[in-house]
């Protein structure tokens, strides 16, 4: 079920690791796996899913089993030392969720409703298998497989349709700087003049409201062989008072650079990601600090995605959509047939996709949660307990990531952290929702927000700002809306 350049990709892969002749399919480091969802022979999704499943546990030199339960035992030690009774006390007392009673009950919450999608998707899944004429339950390396197929049936949304409507400088300066201006009043002026470290890098100078300089963006769009993957908003240089200094900021993505004299021709999800890291850098734009490490997108790790992922927002919003979805050759608006298909298909397999990330963010906490006195845990049996009292269907939607190859718990700084990609969620969903009520896209509520939110960094307790802005605790059912599980308009 591979496409031509897929097989190729795997053949290069085998030559690469000294296996002339045959086809290697890389793992990455989630459970799930890109390539099965066109796999079509169901014992080498088996196998590809099996080989992601137990990866780091193989009772070899690569096995993590050991390493990951003294490295729980170890960090509950320490916050005892510390006088915490766990780890994720110790982590979580700076920031805004400040205890990991009120992340397990915020994960609690997203249970019922994510269950309830999840059983009406695994009917799906079962219905696809039937029409395929085969007889089989569900099981993990079926879903992407099924899901894709039962998308396409759904809402056959094809890339090749959208690609010319989001031509890429027209969705920056259309779209991206458009909403800005719109809410906050800031105006963007090109400037070649200045130095650029690659020649496809550009550089706006951004002037404030009244006039005043504000701040440099930098922005690095197009893939480099030299270049890491992803995409990430960072500064050249801090927002401080104390120094004296105004921000310079830079946006990198990795997208495809078209052919000399073509246009670029981006996807949604490009478009997404360019609202997402503009966010970030509105952020740290409008800072307006003393101190440098206090300033900006300096904040904690459950708000710093609030500001960027609320900025997502604006790239489906009516208005703005409507100013800069425009067909690169005739000008002529998106049709809006096409418009439904892209929201709709946002909505698209939501309880596994949400499934799995709470999986993944209870794991995480149930292993920061153990006291100093706990014996050292088998790690096996340890996953399947807390998987089992998560409440969700993990038999057909594993976590995310399991334990023995969740790097972002054990080695890339989230330990009790993970939850946050959800919690910000239910920030920029909610912030969202105000805005909707309170007449959306305009400058009295741009102005609130960065007044309140976007210029404060880490100035002050996350709960008090939050609730100033939005006149109540954060709830979580803009973001159930936001995903389709519950009903209702975003």
């Amino acid at each position: 079920g591979l496409d031509p350049a897929a097989l190729q990709q795997a053949a290069l892969s085998g030559h690469e690791r000294g296996l002339a002749g045959q086809w290697v399919l890389p793992l990455q480091n989630t459970t799930q796996q890109p390539d099965l969802s066109a796999l079509t022979d169901r014992d080498t999704r088996q196998a590809l899913f099996t080989r992601s499943w137990m990866r780091a546990e193989r009772g070899d030199t690569g096995d993590t089993r050991a390493a990951i339960a003294e490295l729980a035992q170890l960090r509950a030690r320490k916050a005892a030392l510390l006088g915490y009774p766990d780890y994720a006390s110790y982590v979580l007392y700076d920031q805004m969720a400040r205890t990991p009673q009120a992340v397990q009950h915020f994960i609690a919450q997203l249970v019922p409703a994510t269950l309830a999608e999840q059983k009406r998707e695994v009917a799906d899944i079962a219905a696809a298998i039937s029409q395929d004429g085969q007889h089989f339950q569900p099981r993990p390396w079926d879903w992407a497989h099924y899901a894709e197929q039962v998308r396409k049936a759904r809402y056959d949304l094809d890339a090749a349709q959208v690609r010319p409507y989001f031509e890429l400088d027209r969705v920056l300066r259309d779209g991206v700087f458009f909403a800005a201006n719109r809410l906050y009043g800031i105006s963007f002026k090109e400037r070649r003049d200045i130095p650029v470290y690659n020649p496809d890098v550009r550089v706006f100078e951004v002037t404030d409201r009244d006039g005043s300089p504000l701040a440099l963006v930098y922005f690095d769009y197009f893939k480099r062989d030299n270049k890491n993957g992803g995409a990430w908003m960072s500064n050249f240089v801090g927002q401080s008072h104390l120094l004296g200094t105004k921000p310079v900021i830079y946006n990198v993505a990795n997208f495809a650079k078209p052919a000399p004299g073509q246009p670029a021709l981006i996807s949604f999800e490009d478009v997404t990601t360019m609202f997402h890291e503009f966010g970030h850098a509105l952020h740290g734009m409008f800072a307006d600090q003393v101190y440098p490490t206090l300033s900006g997108t300096a904040v904690a790790r459950d708000f710093v995605e609030f500001p960027s992922q609320f900025n997502e927002h604006w790239a489906l919003d009516p208005i703005v959509f409507a100013h800069y979805a425009r067909h690169y050759q005739t000008g002529a608006a998106m049709p809006q047939a096409l418009v439904d298909k892209i929201k709709k298909a946002a909505r698209f397999d939501q309880g596994y996709a949400l499934g799995e990330l709470i999986a993944a963010a209870k794991l995480d906490m149930d292993w920061h949660m153990l006291p100093a006195r706990a014996p050292r845990q088998d790690v096996d049996r340890f996953e399947a307990a807390s998987l089992a009292r998560s409440g969700l269907d993990t038999r057909d939607v594993p976590p995310r990531y399991r334990s023995s190859y969740f790097l972002h718990i054990w080695s890339n700084g989230y330990a009790a952290g993970y939850y946050a990609y959800l919690w910000t969620e239910m920030l920029d969903d909610a912030a969202y929702s105000w805005f909707r009520a309170h007449g959306g896209l305009t400058r009295a509520n741009g102005q609130r927000f960065r007044d309140m939110i976007l210029s404060r960094g880490h100035t002050m307790d996350y709960g008090p700002m939050f609730r100033a802005f939005y006149g109540r605790d954060p709830d979580i059912v803009p973001m159930l809306r936001h995903r389709g599980l519950v009903p209702g308009e975003e």
